[in-house]
């Protein structure tokens, strides 16, 4: 484990029709966070296209690139010459016909550690993702990078402890969570507004808490379609406190600091993982016990 704290940077933009200038302004950022200080950068999810998934058309299936392609190669390079690890997000095109959500990650030196591909899929109003996207087959995966072991999952997961568990089991220090999600525009309740809000940082923090590892949700912001995305980027500690969170409107960088000694810490005081009773949980692997 690595002794010194861990800078890390989670990228919050808006996002428009033009890839390419999703893409610029996404190189754009993740030089300003290294310029920062930062040696671990995640972008948001999907960050080079609008959410597409508000809809069902067969039009965005031309978005979608292979993975490494394209952009890949474009950030290998960007993290070999700024020597920082990054974690994107992309719309993979695996076969004609065939298309996965997935986040790749890059060492510091531009090597191509690998990708994980989104395991849980929603299908709701303003998040058809089940007609673009397959369900990940590459199981939960770690990716230890120069600087910390990390686990990346995607959005819809992070609803999901069994997710969370199994990729800290797995040894991630740092679990990144490449996010698109927002309150429908027609949804005026700022009650409503605030519970989802609070419910999306509750699930997460509860991760951290159980996990003893850092959580770090990397969010967009602005209005798409009939979405308003809430941005609220955060990353938190492995006790389950905010150490930083960006704004609900704004583009920004959110800057955080992960001291890895802090997970043993918190392990060896709040020992969920030694007190787990394994063997009683066979039952998890049924969708439903009647």
């Amino acid at each position: 484990m690595n002794p010194e704290p861990v800078a890390i940077a989670l990228v919050q933009t808006s996002c428009c029709r033009e890839g390419a200038r999703n893409l610029s302004k996404a190189v754009e950022k993740i030089r300003e966070a290294a310029a920062g200080g930062a040696r671990i950068i995640c972008t948001q999810e999907l960050f080079t296209s609008t959410y597409f998934c508000q809809t069902e058309d067969y039009a965005p299936f031309a978005l979608a690139e292979p993975v490494p392609g394209p952009t890949t190669r474009i950030l290998q390079d960007l993290a070999r010459e700024l020597e920082v690890v990054i974690v994107a997000s992309l719309f993979e095109m695996r076969a004609p016909g065939l298309y996965h959500n997935t986040a790749v990650v890059v060492d510091a030196d531009g090597q191509y550690l690998g990708r994980y591909r989104k395991m849980h899929i929603p299908d709701d109003p303003g998040f058809y993702e089940k007609f673009y996207f397959t369900p990940g087959d590459l199981g939960y995966r770690v990716f230890k990078t120069r600087y910390a072991t990390i686990g990346v999952l995607i959005c819809w997961d992070q609803w999901y402890p069994e997710a969370a568990r199994l990729t800290a089991l797995m040894g991630a220090e740092i679990l990144f969570y490449p996010t698109a999600i927002g309150w429908a525009s027609g949804e005026q309740s700022l009650e409503v507004r605030r519970s989802q809000l609070a419910a999306w940082k509750t699930i997460q923090q509860s991760h951290a808490i159980a996990n003893g590892v850092y959580v770090a949700a990397a969010n967009r912001v602005g209005r798409e379609g009939e979405l308003e995305f809430w941005g609220s980027s955060f990353v938190s500690g492995p006790f389950g406190g905010l150490e930083a969170e960006a704004s609900s409107e704004a583009e920004s960088i959110l800057h955080a600091s992960c001291d890895l000694s802090r997970i043993g810490y918190y392990r060896s005081h709040w020992p969920f993982l030694r007190d787990r009773r394994v063997e009683s949980y066979e039952a998890l692997q049924k969708r439903f016990i009647d």
